[in-house]
């Protein structure tokens, strides 16, 4: 296992662990929903961990609706049940990290939907952002460039297109993970990432033309390879 690993297991530890002293103190102190956490300082100090860490578990059972944070007012337990958010905080604390499997399923389930979404929802100002993706993406792949941070901006391009908000997240939050993996198995080669100009571009031209069932099959085809790459590691 390399250093980068190690240091995002060990990571993961921390942040789990502040998560659970997090719940802990809420339990303690009987905290309602409503009622405000300590400041992210004083947390830190209480925990003796670093502020950035706090941060990141708080963004976590943020995610998970704990907690709700607002701007220059605090940290706030959410409007959840004390034996619902023990529960929740306990499912957290075991998630395992996502295979690279698991990661594409994911990716395919929520790109299909987003593709179809973004084909009936686009506004002019999306195309611009997923043909500027597009293009980007093309300049590297045919400057013979790796350009597996360009493919996913032109799919989170499409997220966005899309118009909801909680699809576009959930892309953020596994497409971090989706590069580690791409740059760890090789899934894109030179073959592959030429061929992928075009499906580019007829899934673009494909929300350009407002059309979701053509929009979805071209993503369908696109996604095909990786797939079935996946499944044969």
């Amino acid at each position: 296992m390399n250093l980068e690993a190690l240091t995002k297991k060990d990571n993961k530890e921390v942040v789990n662990n502040i998560i659970a002293k997090i719940r802990d103190y809420m339990n303690f102190k009987n905290l309602e929903p409503g009622d405000k956490l300590p400041s992210e300082r004083m947390l830190s100090e209480r925990f003796e961990v670093s502020r950035n860490s706090v941060r990141e578990a708080i963004q976590k059972l943020e995610f998970y609706g704990i907690l709700k944070s607002i701007p220059q007012s605090g940290t706030f337990v959410a409007n959840i049940g004390v034996i619902a958010m023990n529960g929740i905080i306990e499912d957290i604390l075991k998630l395992e990290e996502s295979d690279f499997r698991s990661l594409v399923e994911t990716r395919i389930l929520l790109e299909l939907k987003t593709v179809r979404l973004a084909a009936t929802r686009r506004t002019e100002s999306d195309l611009v952002a997923v043909k500027a993706a597009l293009d980007a993406y093309s300049i590297k792949v045919l400057d013979g460039e790796e350009a597996v941070q360009e493919d996913l901006l032109f799919h989170l391009a499409i997220a966005k297109a899309s118009g909801n908000s909680t699809i576009n997240t959930l892309m953020l939050i596994i497409t971090p993970e989706i590069i580690t993996n791409f740059e760890k198995y090789h899934v894109c080669d030179e073959g592959q990432a030429v061929k992928g100009i075009q499906e580019h571009l007829d899934i673009y031209n494909a929300i350009k033309d407002q059309n979701p069932q053509l929009a979805k099959q071209k993503m369908k085809e696109h996604f095909k390879a990786l797939y079935q790459y996946c499944y044969n590691i």
